[in-house]
């Protein structure tokens, strides 16, 4: 066991603890929307490297640079996917978005908008939507503390794969159960910051390190054909097509992705939110870049020692051998500990979005409509602790992919949201029928369509055909289709939610 390694990550535990204990006590007597939005007083720069590491879980340091390794340049579209996602969705969702929940009545969660995008007392949909936030999230967080497992496992040999997980998973409930908001975006802002310096590093210094050593203890480095070709099969055959569409298909998930949303809501100003969108999208592209970097390098530095049973661990074993002897290794515990951090910013956000949705959007809607902002913050609370434990459960378990459980979730989301809240924001003449039945629909297909299609668990293979595209594909389409169709067949919205929906173009700051 390595104890510089160990000592960083003591270190890195405990600032994110002593920030979740700092916000507790700064806020202490504030309502709910302080607790779950940060009382929409975040800054910029602050919201969107939250938000961007939030979005980037430790696959983008382990399972993007693993299969690109792998692979090669073929496996390029899920960081193009999502670089197109993200900078549509901080260019045309973000502004409007904010706007549009301000003027809704405040809403500060996502089924809560869209329930007052249509003004609506029925509690129907917010129920739908938060049932579905809670499953996708138990999914989505067990794939992070998965994550947390993998690399202590990896670099702490010896240690107990599922103590660990139990261990992380309590930290991570402890800063978000005290700080809520505020401390999830201000170590989500730290992490990202250090997500990035350790991206950018690795790739630098182990090229440095080919020109003048070459592989890694000589190792040999065989190149697959087609292994630079970004057409995967090196022609435009399905293989090739169903792959672009794949990666292409994962940008649609940020517009339904609602720990991400949450981050657009809760930003300050107008100032603020283009500070925010320079910030996000560079932070981004830089992150997708040498995320992409790293994977290419490490292809010729570790050579064939690398395959598909530990390509995933390219970046760990990349830092442990730059930094592996002596005390340099506490730079490389603080690199490695990148991965804890984008495992945790992520599960952090998602906790807190899960529990701010059950104890709004099914607490205070269905099971106590009077209850008081002291009670919903303890409710909150609690909801943390219970989806951890759900997770936790999942993680220890259940499957030990985290590709398969980050991509199920995101799929899930994007299906279901996605199509709603584009149509929420751009269409006057969407209604509440629409959106219910589209949310459905992308839950019901994009589930469907990996049973069916795409799913491969404990050596069980899809029902039917293993197709090769991702499910958020068909679940996107099909419920936006859905959610139009059933519109134009409906009787079009009152003329209140219309003026709601003009009122978004004349808004302005107080």
């Amino acid at each position: 066991m390595n104890y510089y390694e160990l000592a960083s990550f003591i270190v890195y535990f405990l600032l994110v603890l002593c920030v979740g204990v700092y916000f507790f006590l700064k806020s202490r007597g504030s309502g709910e929307k302080e607790y779950f939005l940060g009382g929409r007083n975040m800054g910029g720069v602050v919201s969107a490297l939250s938000a961007g590491a939030s979005d980037m879980s430790a696959w983008v340091l382990m399972g993007l640079p693993g299969s690109i390794c792998l692979y090669g340049l073929g496996q390029v579209w899920i960081s193009i996917g999502l670089l197109i996602g993200t900078v549509c969705a901080w260019l045309f969702v973000a502004p409007k978005l904010r706007r549009f929940a301000i003027l809704a009545d405040d809403a500060i969660t996502i089924p809560q908008f869209f329930s007052n995008r249509f003004k609506t007392k029925n509690p129907f949909l917010r129920v739908t939507c938060a049932v579905i936030f809670v499953i996708a999230y138990c999914i989505y967080a067990a794939s992070s503390i998965n994550a947390c497992g993998e690399l202590f496992t990896t670099v702490m040999p010896g240690s107990d794969r599922k103590l660990v997980m139990l261990i992380l998973a309590v930290i991570i409930v402890v800063y978000t159960f005290l700080g809520g908001y505020n401390a999830v975006c201000w170590t989500d802002f730290f992490q990202g910051v250090l997500m990035l310096l350790a991206l950018m590093l690795v790739p630098i210094l182990a090229l440095i390190i080919l020109r003048t050593t070459g592989t890694v203890g000589g190792a040999t480095v065989t190149t697959p054909e087609n292994y630079y070709n970004l057409l995967s099969s090196g022609k435009l055959d399905w293989k090739s097509v169903s792959d672009i569409l794949t990666g292409l298909g994962w940008g649609l998930g940020y517009f339904g992705m609602p720990h991400i949303l949450i981050r657009y809501m809760g930003i300050k100003s107008e100032k603020e939110m283009r500070k925010s969108q320079i910030v996000g999208i560079g932070w981004f592209v830089l992150i997708v870049a040498f995320a992409t970097m790293v994977g290419l390098v490490a292809h010729e530095y570790l050579g064939d020692a690398v395959n598909k049973g530990n390509n995933t661990l390219v970046f760990i074993n990349m830092v442990r051998s730059i930094f592996g002897v002596g005390a340099l290794a506490l730079i490389g515990g603080v690199l490695l500990s990148a991965i804890i951090a984008a495992a945790m910013s992520t599960c952090d956000s998602q906790l807190l979005a899960s529990s701010s949705s059950f104890s709004s959007d099914i607490y205070k809607t269905v099971i106590k409509k009077n209850t008081s902002d002291k009670e919903m913050l303890w409710v909150g609370r609690i909801a943390v602790i219970i989806i951890t434990i759900v997770a936790v459960l999942i993680a220890l378990f259940g499957s030990n992919d985290i590709m398969q459980l980050v991509s199920a979730a995101w799929s899930i989301f994007g299906a279901a949201f996605g199509p709603a809240m584009l149509l929420c924001l751009f269409w006057k003449r969407f209604n509440y029928v629409g959106a219910v039945t589209g949310i459905i629909t992308g839950f019901l297909v994009s589930v469907l369509y990996m049973v069916l299609f795409n799913f491969e668990y404990y050596g069980f293979t899809s029902l039917i055909y293993n197709t090769n595209l991702y499910e958020i594909v068909p679940g996107f389409i099909i419920g936006l289709l859905a959610s139009v169709a059933t519109t134009l067949l409906t009787k079009p919205p009152h003329e209140d939610i219309v003026k709601l929906f003009e009122s978004v173009k004349t808004f302005k700051e107080d």
